[in-house]
């Protein structure tokens, strides 16, 4: 009865607050009651209309950005590998998933940055200096991250996605649609990610499994090995610097 009573009280606000906006402001072009206008209207020009047609691009690609900066860059490979490593250790709290992110973030941009700054330099100061079109800077743009993605993608990975489009086989890689190229890549970053995953969590495993056998030879049935195996691990992991070892074999796994 109290939600009942909470929901219809919000609605009435709401159809207050939208009566006021109604009667402050008019959608036809009318002034409103501070002296400014709103206008509604439909495009009158073929120059608004384009004008309108590129904000709205611009909004939908500015919520496209953080999707790119997961599939189109190193971001996949190091938080899975952090990710594992956390699991590895057997603290699944410790270090929390914001570190995890914001580390994996700060590494990312690290490896991109000669990236970035080659997009900066090449597509993004001539158009904002309106020395070059749209089109030409999203191309200048898209070559280096296309180059990354070359570098590090397979052509097991690369091949299966050209068959499963029915596309010819490519003369180079300026034939190489990115539809194809993207997917493409995750996969072969997505594999990469694993097989680090694996080096990392063998050293580990073999703790838990040593602590293990002590504690059955000892008659300790009833005491959980990854209790005593913990301690080990940190230490473990503390002596051989391992978080440096870490973000050291993620930014030379990209060289």
């Amino acid at each position: 009865m109290k939600d009942h009573r909470t929901h219809k009280w919000m609605l009435l606000l709401a159809c207050i607050l939208l009566g006021a906006a109604l009667t402050g402001c008019t959608v036809s072009g009318q002034s409103t009651a501070n002296g400014a206008s709103i206008d509604f209207g439909a495009p009158q020009t073929k120059v608004e209309l384009a004008n309108s047609l590129q904000i709205l691009l611009l909004l939908t690609a500015l919520t496209l950005i953080p999707l790119l900066l997961i599939l189109m860059t190193g971001f996949v490979r190091i938080v899975i590998v952090l990710s594992v490593t956390r699991s590895a250790i057997g603290v699944p709290q410790l270090p929390p998933n914001q570190v995890i992110t914001g580390l994996a973030i700060i590494l990312t941009f690290f490896v991109m940055s000669p990236i970035f700054v080659e997009i900066n330099d090449r597509a993004l100061q001539p158009y904002l200096k309106g020395e070059i079109e749209q089109e030409q800077a999203l191309e200048r743009g898209m070559a280096p991250l296309r180059t990354f993605m070359f570098k590090q993608v397979r052509e097991a990975d690369l091949a299966l996605f050209l068959n499963l489009a029915k596309l010819p086989r490519p003369n180079d890689q300026s034939d190489v649609p990115a539809r194809v190229l993207v997917p493409a890549f995750v996969i072969s970053e997505l594999r990469t990610a694993f097989q680090m995953a694996f080096a990392i969590y063998v050293p580990f495993l073999v703790i838990d499994m040593v602590v293990s056998s002590g504690l059955l030879s000892m008659g300790m049935m009833m005491l959980p090995p990854t209790v005593i195996s913990l301690p080990f691990k940190l230490l473990l992991f503390v002596l051989v610097d391992g978080w440096r070892l870490i973000a050291q074999s993620l930014v030379l796994s990209f060289k």
